[in-house]
């Protein structure tokens, strides 16, 4: 996976990053949102987000494949005090958020969603979904929203109740937001990993204080029940999962005490990846390299620079490639295939601002070196 030189990206009348303050978010939050923060719209045009203070930025190609993005646009999220997103097959873009609102008679929270419905334009209205207690006083002990897309379209929110318990809320197949549906599993933390599959099944690995655990659908448009513990403790904020067979899903995660990646998926044992991670999300995404069917992955390294790792799909035991592109990013980088099907990988650096690496057009795994938007 070597780097190199590549042709600059052209700006189109972007406002300047600094203008809106990218790299702060409230309330502590990372600069990038919770989930795939780098997705292709059906058009085939990349859009890129971040948080800022009292809302977001999206920057977005102006041609599919690039290399010209216009951006950053803002999109106000009053009140909102963290931000995950999520993308479903026919493009459109969910957003939900954590809102407290402060009032005469103290704060409240609920859970809050928009939706972009088609590439570089507006957000919809933020909407509430309430929030799993009915009692505001207790409701403002609930974690922070996660949201994922089934294949049907279907949006779904997985939440940390007062209780530690999970809490979910989704749309059925007719599109209405059904109540929240509680789920027994003490010590839940707001860092789950939903991954939809292909067959319109949505499943989760649900990180907990004492270790993980899984929830599945049995069959579409159901509720999702619990499975059995799993015998693996995640770090903080660091668990993606993707689907890599028919049906079945495999998940990544940074190992607390080496720092180094590790894999599960149901049935086997955890497998050990190598690598050393910072904190956050590990991202993920399955292409053809070569004609072989290939995971990537991309961390933030205990150095702050941008690791790349491949291998077969499914192959994990046979070893990983790892590569540090040698590029520094202030928070985890974020991985996505462009209109002509190379890997991108994007990141924010030092001042926030927004910077894409692409695939190389040669054979084999080489990424051009990244250029700022």
């Amino acid at each position: 996976m070597r780097s190199r030189s590549g042709a600059g990206v052209q700006r189109d009348g972007a406002e300047t990053t600094a203008r809106h303050g990218v790299g702060t978010a409230p309330d502590g939050g990372g600069p990038v949102l919770d989930g795939r923060w780098l997705m292709r719209g059906p058009e085939g045009l990349l859009s890129a987000y971040a948080r800022t203070p009292g809302g977001l930025l999206r920057w977005a190609e102006t041609e599919p494949g690039g290399p010209r993005w216009r951006g950053p646009d803002f999109f106000a999220a009053p009140d909102v005090t963290s931000l995950s997103v999520a993308q479903g097959p026919n493009g459109f873009v969910h957003f939900v958020g954590r809102r407290t609102v402060r009032g005469k008679a103290g704060a409240s929270v609920d859970v809050a969603h928009a939706i972009q419905y088609q590439t570089g334009r507006p957000l919809g209205e933020w909407k509430s979904l309430g929030n799993p207690h009915r009692d505001s006083a207790r409701g403002v002990y609930v974690g922070n929203p996660v949201v994922s897309v089934a294949a049907n379209g279907a949006a779904y929110v997985f939440l940390a109740n007062a209780s530690g318990d999970l809490a979910v809320c989704r749309e059925s197949a007719a599109g209405k937001w059904l109540p929240w549906q509680g789920v027994k599993c003490r010590g839940v933390r707001s860092d789950m990993a939903p991954v939809p599959l292909a067959s319109g099944l949505m499943e989760a690995l649900v990180p907990t204080e004492a270790g993980a655990m899984r929830c599945c659908q049995p069959e579409p448009d159901a509720a999702l029940a619990r499975t059995p513990d799993l015998p693996l403790v995640p770090a903080e904020q660091s668990v993606v999962g993707i689907e890599t067979a028919p049906g079945r899903a495999t998940y990544y995660w940074t190992d607390p005490e080496t720092t180094g990646l590790q894999a599960y998926r149901e049935g086997g044992w955890v497998i050990p990846l190598g690598g050393s991670a910072a904190e956050g999300r590990v991202s993920a995404l399955r292409t053809m390299i070569d004609g072989y069917d290939c995971t990537i992955l991309a961390y933030r390294g205990l150095d702050g620079h941008v690791v790349l790792g491949a291998f077969g799909t499914g192959n994990e035991g046979a070893g990983v490639w790892w590569e540090p592109t040698g590029e520094w990013c202030a928070a985890p980088p974020a991985l996505a295939l462009d209109h002509f099907g190379r890997v991108v990988v994007a990141f924010l650096d030092a001042d926030g601002g927004l910077r894409i690496a692409r695939q190389g057009t040669g054979r084999s795994f080489v990424m051009d070196r990244s250029v700022q938007v």
